[in-house]
């Protein structure tokens, strides 16, 4: 199997090669599997219960500026 950095590397030298209008629908379809793995992320974190409360809560949070400050609370980080 290879490694990832091969497998850049083979796509890399495969990209040289191709025309623009070849890399223009390489782009497009590179665009739709980020979007894909983003989508199945969100999807992932919705199923957690309580996710969608928790995350509204902190929105308020920042937002009211009640933040605290990570290194104070993991000193050993």
């Amino acid at each position: 199997m290879m490694s990832p950095s091969d497998i850049r590397e083979q796509i890399y030298r495969y990209v040289e090669q191709l025309s623009q209008e070849r890399l223009a629908m390489v782009l497009d379809f590179l665009s739709y599997l980020v979007e894909r793995d983003n989508s199945d992320a969100t999807e992932e974190l919705l199923t957690i219960p309580g996710f969608i409360d928790e995350l509204a809560m902190s929105e308020q949070e920042a937002d009211a500026e009640e933040l605290t400050d990570w290194r104070i609370l993991r000193s050993d980080v």
